[in-house]
């Protein structure tokens, strides 16, 4: 239907890692993401998800050997094409790719988390948290007036049983928002007891948020304050 949607293709060490979108446009508006700005027009079909990976494989000639759904859209908003995707790239038949080699990642829709719990694959799970407390995240993330973090936590803690699977957990530094050290302090009593790793991620400004990225000594010392709680990071 003429709607554009990108995939990002990152060359690592360990193979060729392929971003996937799941939706065409977002409706989670988190305020400072670039992907939000386009409204949610439709969600994506199984095949268009996989035709990302076999446009990427067919252009650049080489195999993607790991795929993450983290591009434009809320996968877990999109749940069942989203699934079917899974299994076509994961099938010996379809592309092969090992389940432990794809990550989903969600804004925290805490009732498909449970269900996806209960899907019996190994695959990945990424929650963007990029929040310490409920006041910040209600500010960044709509999602957490009806998803709390207490919520999300709990919800987590029962995905973690239930699969026996290590979540990781997503968080931007923002400058002057979310990035001293008592919310350090504050993510680190909230993973505490999880099995999670944590995921600190230098922020790409959008012109259209005004949101800037972390100075490079306060993601050190936030760093630094995680791993004095023997938090992974």
């Amino acid at each position: 239907d003429g709607g554009l949607i990108e995939a990002v293709l990152m060359v690592h060490d360990y193979g060729r890692s392929l971003c996937v979108t799941s939706q065409l446009g977002c409706n989670m508006a988190c305020e400072f993401c670039a992907s939000g700005l386009l409204k949610k027009q439709r969600n994506l079909t199984a095949g268009e998800m996989v035709n990302q990976v076999l446009t990427v494989m067919h252009d650049t000639g080489e195999r993607v050997s790991h795929v993450v759904v983290m591009g434009t859209g809320e996968p877990f908003d999109n749940y069942d094409n989203m699934m079917n995707f899974i299994h076509i790239i994961n099938h010996p038949k379809g592309l092969a790719i090992g389940a432990r080699h794809i990550t989903i990642s969600t804004c925290g829709l805490c009732d498909k988390i449970e269900m996806y719990a209960h899907e019996g694959i190994q695959s990945n799970l990424a929650i963007s948290l990029h929040a310490p407390n409920d006041e910040i995240r209600n500010q960044l993330m709509p999602i957490n007036k009806k998803y709390p973090m207490d919520k999300l936590r709990e919800t987590l803690a029962y995905y973690i049983q239930k699969t026996n699977r290590r979540v990781t957990l997503e968080y931007i530094l923002l400058k002057g928002v979310n990035d001293d050290i008592t919310h350090a302090r504050q993510l680190a009593h909230y993973v505490k007891g999880l099995n999670a790793y944590v995921n600190l991620i230098p922020y790409n400004a959008v012109d259209e948020h005004g949101y800037q990225q972390s100075l490079q000594k306060d993601v050190e010392a936030f760093k630094a304050e995680l791993l004095r709680f023997h938090i992974n990071v």
